[in-house]
């Protein structure tokens, strides 16, 4: 592994590690890393998504084939997954779709930021904001659909109409903060409003916040999940996320829709990135698949300090 692309990489993973710590040893209280997972979510990250995306250059670039792109990878990674759990565990319909999630859901937010900002700077921000501009939408509705579908599939639930449950979805997202984040720097730039003066001031100085308090109240939530039973299939699935899905997205961007070096390059290092909590929140919800999803959010966050450096190097010697 380049040491270049390990010492940038690092401090990401040592920040949640740092967290974990301050956690797991009681020096704050988990009422106080839950109030910064909070600011970090309502108002750090969606301040950070406007500063950026309000005044970032696409310098010619459209994202149609970077969505594709990234979101080809997810569909068939989520689908070996489902697969997996299905013929050789022989789960429910629902369980396929908690593996599903835990195999393609990256935590895109809490740590494709701040990995992608480390290594690829302002440029590489311009395609991770464009993949996050419609990551959290496409994937809410996908995971809703699909596991009202498993639940009515499995005999259980109310079996809510597709018209209800995108009904309930859409007024979901529609409160969202990062939502609403992203929606207000579209308007802005409609109307080709400046962020200047006190406003880009007080903007950067919130921003700023975003990224450290992110990695540190993700460490901080990790104590809350742990290694729990039925550890084969967490296994499995976390070696999807971290090894075959960026594979998957790499392929399709370098080969199939001819991406940029850079813009294949951080949608591949987005993919490498661990499961994100939603997994284990929809498993939760649900009632199934609490020990799959939990080991794969710890598991793939443990595992990504190694291989999102090992994807940082393959890359970076791939685009020269």
């Amino acid at each position: 592994m380049s040491l270049e692309i390990l010492f940038i990489v690092a401090p990401v993973f040592l920040l949640i590690g740092i967290g974990y710590l301050v956690a797991r040893f009681g020096l704050l209280s988990p009422e106080v890393g839950e109030a910064l997972g909070q600011f970090v979510y309502v108002i750090a990250i969606p301040v950070l998504l406007f500063k950026t995306l309000s005044t970032v250059d696409l310098g010619g670039e459209t994202p149609w084939a970077l969505w594709a792109t990234y979101f080809g990878g997810v569909f068939i990674n989520w689908t070996i997954a489902a697969l997996m759990i299905r013929k050789v565990f022989h789960r429910d319909a629902r369980a396929c779709a908690i593996a599903g999630i835990s195999s393609s859901f990256a935590n895109t937010v809490m740590v494709g930021l701040p990995l992608v900002s480390a290594v690829y700077g302002d440029e590489g921000m311009t395609a991770l904001l464009l993949i996050l501009s419609i990551h959290l939408p496409v994937m809410t509705v996908l995971i809703a659909v699909i596991m009202e579908r498993a639940a009515q599939s499995d005999g259980v639930g109310e079996g809510s109409s597709l018209r209800q449950t995108l009904k309930s979805v859409l007024k979901s997202l529609a409160t969202n903060p990062i939502v609403i984040g992203l929606l207000a720097a579209v308007v802005w730039r409609l109307f080709g409003l400046p962020v200047t003066g006190i406003l880009k001031d007080v903007l950067e100085r919130i921003a700023g916040t975003a990224l450290p308090v992110a990695l540190l109240s993700l460490g901080m939530s990790m104590v809350a999940y742990g290694i729990r039973g039925n550890l084969i299939p967490g296994i499995l699935l976390s070696s999807l996320k971290v090894a075959v899905m960026p594979a998957l997205v790499f392929c399709l961007g370098a080969f199939v829709f001819n991406l940029s070096p850079l813009w294949t390059s951080v949608a591949t290092l987005t993919a490498a990135c661990p499961t994100g909590v939603n997994a284990y929140i929809f498993a939760n919800k649900y009632g199934t698949g609490h020990a799959m999803s939990s080991n794969s959010i710890t598991l793939t966050t443990l595992f990504a300090v190694l291989t999102t450096g090992m994807w940082g190097s393959f890359l970076h010697m791939w685009s020269g």
